[in-house]
């Protein structure tokens, strides 16, 4: 998919419904084509699907999960997640995400809001990166996770 396709991608909640015994919540996203009229050409590409800290942390020690933080190289040069790659999102191509080498790759940010659009644009490209860390890096501390200092 062109980058342009790319950064034309505007995402609206379809709606969100919780997985049954579970709490990861899933949110349907729409495509709009930027030169059509908003009514009768919205499609869904994909959903996102939301991890806890703790399902991520415990995920990454299994060697379950590629966590690849989107945030900006000066908010990683701060403070970084353990373990994480960065591709930040300002210029995400999804070809810059490693081979996971089996793993899932988990998206994540500051709040949560990047990863989810980082998430659908990889889904765009063809990936099936469907799963992103809520709340980001400020949930991840508020859980009493490690961070590291960035890099």
């Amino acid at each position: 998919m062109a980058a342009k396709t790319l950064q034309s991608l505007i995402f609206l909640a379809l709606g969100a419904t919780l997985a049954p015994q579970s709490s990861s919540l899933v949110l349907g996203v729409a495509l709009i084509d930027p030169g059509s009229a908003i009514a009768g050409d919205l499609r869904v590409v994909g959903q996102v699907e939301d991890l806890t800290p703790q399902d991520v942390a415990k995920g990454i020690a299994d060697g379950r999960y590629l966590l690849v933080d989107v945030r900006e190289p000066n908010e990683v040069a701060v403070e970084a997640y353990p373990d994480a790659v960065v591709v930040p999102l300002s210029t995400f191509d999804p070809k810059a995400i490693p081979d996971p080498a089996g793993k899932q790759v988990v998206f994540a940010c500051r709040s949560g809001k990047r990863s989810v659009t980082a998430s659908m644009a990889a889904q765009a490209a063809g990936l099936a990166y469907t799963r992103h860390l809520a709340g980001g890096i400020l949930g991840w501390k508020a859980a009493g996770l490690p961070t590291k200092p960035g890099h």
